[in-house]
């Protein structure tokens, strides 16, 4: 597959950093183009950009002249369409287990506290920064204390969520874990979970998908989500 791969993102979006770590993981050289999600009231709602991706969201991936969209979706389509370096275990139940980890942040945790939930909680409700805060946290830390029971407690765990090989798990859990740090989240209780991401932070396709280093991201910015 020699079509070029263009990826829409947002420097702090933790979906579309774990596209960018996946790509990264793969070796894939791929366009970036950024869609920030703030500036111009929000250019995720630009009507270019709506006909690509008609929930106004990123990430957005163009390969060729295909639309990939949803972060966990794109993961699974690189790992098919480059089955080098695998994101996703051999052995149908180990594919499950990390599914299920890659879920438990994508679908459970990360949802409730992305940028449109506390805008709504702003504009909608006024709900003081300090509560809206308040729920990120509380959301984030259910969801880690599960995540760092199931990691804990299963030998399968390795270096990484799932052996000795970074993979879609990791890719889930490094961004969130990023997130949880800007919002204060004492990440003292999840050892497993703060162990397993020093390992993937010491690794450069991890270092390169960092929101800090992409070409969008600002020098000092204030907390946005």
């Amino acid at each position: 597959m020699s079509e070029r791969l263009r990826l829409h993102s947002y420097w702090r979006s933790s979906a579309a950093y774990r596209v960018r770590i996946g790509l990264n993981l793969k070796g894939l050289a791929y366009e970036l183009l950024p869609v920030h999600l703030v500036r111009d009231g929000g250019q995720q709602h630009h009507p270019d950009y709506v006909r690509l991706n008609p929930q106004h969201m990123v990430p957005t991936l163009l390969h060729g002249g295909r639309v990939l969209r949803q972060s966990l979706a794109i993961l699974e389509y690189l790992d098919e369409s480059w089955p080098e370096r695998p994101l996703l275990p051999a052995a149908a139940r180990d594919r499950a287990r990390v599914r299920g980890l890659s879920q438990l942040v994508a679908a459970d945790v990360h949802p409730l506290g992305n940028l449109r939930v506390l805008r709504y909680f702003e504009h909608e409700w006024r709900v003081p920064p300090v509560e809206r805060d308040a729920w990120v946290r509380h959301w984030i830390v259910e969801g880690f204390q599960a995540m760092e029971a199931l990691l804990a407690d299963d030998l399968v765990t390795g270096t990484y969520c799932h052996g000795e090989a970074p993979g879609m798990a990791d890719c889930c859990l490094v961004p969130q874990v990023y997130n949880a740090r800007r919002f204060g989240v004492d990440m003292t209780p999840f050892p497993t979970l703060s162990r397993i991401e020093q390992a993937c932070l010491a690794l450069p396709a991890f270092q390169h998908a960092s929101p800090e280093c992409q070409p969008d991201a600002p020098g000092l910015a204030p907390l946005e989500v």
